[in-house]
């Protein structure tokens, strides 16, 4: 894009033309003193007319963080987040880890506190100027970034912005982070001798080699009973028609292994859920797609003389430090440039055996309806329990949402207790397991989809790491409006299920009251809802949350957040 020349520009001004430049439309903000430059430009921007991107006030960086990762889950596109110096990129670590371990790209931009002690109109001017120095900053997030860099003087930042917006959404992608130091950010910009160029963001999307899918569709072709197995397939909308095609066509049962999306409708019958155990015993082939964890070694082994494949743009996951999951074919490129390669490979294969097919396909959906009419044994138990059971909550919100609901789950329900059939509308805690991004996440979420209802189903102890206030806050003031469901059990679950799990027999589990896991007494959550200018409620009878869910809907509605503090039992 073509900017007018103005005398009175900075690099904070050509910083934020270099943003619009590339489609970036969203700048979560926690400002502080190194913002001084970016505040006047954007003062100046609007007086004289230069367009920019949104900037919103987050006060809290963990939340901003979490917004730009549900904003990119439900828009495919990047948004920047930018905090204060050292203290509040130290505030973003956790949300930054959930970024890296969940592949999105943004690009996180900190101020540097001053270099120099005078001489210059952006030099140090208040103590915490020498405090907050560092001699890394960077460092804080490195082994979480793709790419980290501080601006120099004389350098154009416009260039640097292209690179690191580049290097996030390169698959596999991730987060990038860049310091903008505050005497470089009041300095008149230097221009880039380089013609622009008008591209999309990123490489072009690797195609994995023919040869490797054609290997992976004869073992499909040869295979007595196929498993796949996916966490993110369905990150991309596309592929959750292209796996229900793969897996109908061809009787290949799907398991949702630590899924973070859509991967194949709840509805489709070779869905087995989430539950790999007896299935992997049976598979003589193992097809992993997008799928960091598959199983836990330590309690599921698959059959020993199962083939075992790979796909992912790193198969290997070479981020991870240790991986030990064993694979026969490894194959790296785009998921969803392999998944139509591989229905055009298996559809040219003549070596099919379509009575076998068919016999694996009536024998896979007998499981999947066994699973379901389990499912709904359960939810008549759960129907009547009090406190509420988090199955009955699930059912509930099946029969409240749209369609086109975006559910975010945060140590909420089960994934295989909600009813999930649009692609693009389920997110979920990262692998890190950095707790709070729930709150965040769902305002980016409804924010790059404003016409469609969002849901956060949060656990009472995630609810409090997501900076409640803060999230509330910038759901009023920019009217963002979400229906937050706590699954308010006064306790951190997982550290609980996780100890007796480790010590079934052990004095923690046979303990009245297990240390470290308590949240009694419970804070009135809904309360903290009503006093940020949202609708909040406690619900304690199952029979009501229905009714309290769609008064909530109705809040929603009318551009009012609102909350349902819902007393429930453990899982």
């Amino acid at each position: 894009m073509a900017h007018a020349p103005d005398s009175e520009l900075t690099v904070a001004g050509r910083y934020l033309d270099s943003l619009i430049d590339r489609d970036i439309e969203y700048v979560f903000a926690n400002a502080g003193t190194d913002f001084a430059p970016i505040i006047e430009a954007i003062v100046h921007a609007t007086e004289v007319g230069r367009s920019i991107p949104k900037f919103l006030t987050v006060p809290h960086e963990n939340v901003a963080i979490s917004m730009a990762h549900g904003y990119y889950r439900i828009s495919g596109k990047p948004a920047v987040v930018m905090v204060h110096v050292t203290v509040g990129t130290a505030n973003t670590v956790c949300g930054i880890m959930n970024a890296a371990r969940d592949n999105i790209p943004m690009l996180l931009a900190a101020g540097h506190t001053p270099h120099t002690e005078s001489g210059h109109a952006g030099s140090r001017d208040v103590w915490i100027h020498w405090g907050q120095d560092s001699f890394d900053q960077g460092g804080m997030v490195r082994e979480y970034v793709k790419w980290d860099y501080e601006l120099r003087a004389g350098q154009p930042v416009d260039a640097l912005v292209g690179r690191a917006l580049d290097i996030a959404m390169s698959e596999p992608r991730g987060p990038v982070y860049m310091t903008l130091p505050r005497e470089v950010l009041d300095q008149k910009p230097v221009t880039d001798p380089a013609r622009k160029r008008n591209r999309s963001l990123g490489t072009i999307a690797p195609a994995p080699a023919t040869a490797a899918i054609d290997k992976v569709a004869a073992a499909i072709a040869g295979a007595e009973f196929p498993v796949i197995l996916t966490s993110t397939l369905g990150r991309d909308p596309h592929n959750v028609s292209l796996l229900a095609q793969l897996a109908d066509t061809w009787g290949i049962a799907v398991i949702q292994a630590s899924a973070r999306d859509i991967n194949i409708p709840s509805n489709h019958p070779m869905n087995l859920g989430t539950r790999a155990d007896d299935v992997l015993k049976q598979a003589d082939l193992i097809l992993c797609i997008d799928c960091e964890v598959p199983w836990f070694p330590k309690t599921i082994q698959p059959n020993p003389d199962a083939t075992l494949i790979h796909i992912a743009p790193d198969p290997f996951f070479s981020r991870f430090p240790y991986r030990g999951f064993a694979m026969d074919v490894a194959v790296a490129g785009s998921t969803s440039l392999a998944m139509p390669m591989l229905l055009e490979a298996l559809a040219a294969n003549k070596k099919t055996n379509p009575r076998r097919i068919d016999k694996r396909r009536q024998e896979i959906a007998a499981i999947h309806h066994t699973r379901s009419e389990q499912h709904r044994e359960f939810l008549e138990k759960a129907a009547g329990m009090r406190p509420i059971h988090p199955a009955w909550i699930a059912a509930c919100v099946n029969q409240v949402k749209q369609k086109n609901t975006i559910i975010v789950d945060e140590m909420g329900v089960s994934m295989d207790f909600l009813e999930l059939q649009e692609p693009g509308s389920y997110i979920t805690s990262s692998l890190a397991g950095g707790l709070g991004m729930g709150l965040g996440a769902a305002v980016g979420a409804k924010l790059a989809a404003s016409d469609r209802d969002v849901i956060l189903l949060v656990g009472d102890g995630a609810y409090m790491f997501g900076n409640p206030t803060p999230a509330h806050f910038i759901a009023v003031a920019d009217k963002i409006p979400t229906l937050t469901v706590v699954l308010n059990n006064s306790r951190w679950h997982a550290v609980h299920a996780s100890t007796v799990g480790m010590y079934p027999q052990g004095r923690a589990a046979k303990s009245r009251t297990m240390p470290l896991v308590e949240l009694e007494p419970s804070p009135r959550f809904d309360k903290t809802m009503q006093a940020c200018g949202g609708h909040g409620e406690k619900v304690t009878d199952p029979e009501k949350l229905v009714a309290a869910l769609e008064r909530g809907l109705k809040a929603v509605a009318g551009g009012t957040p609102a909350l349902m503090n819902v007393i429930t039992r453990p899982r």
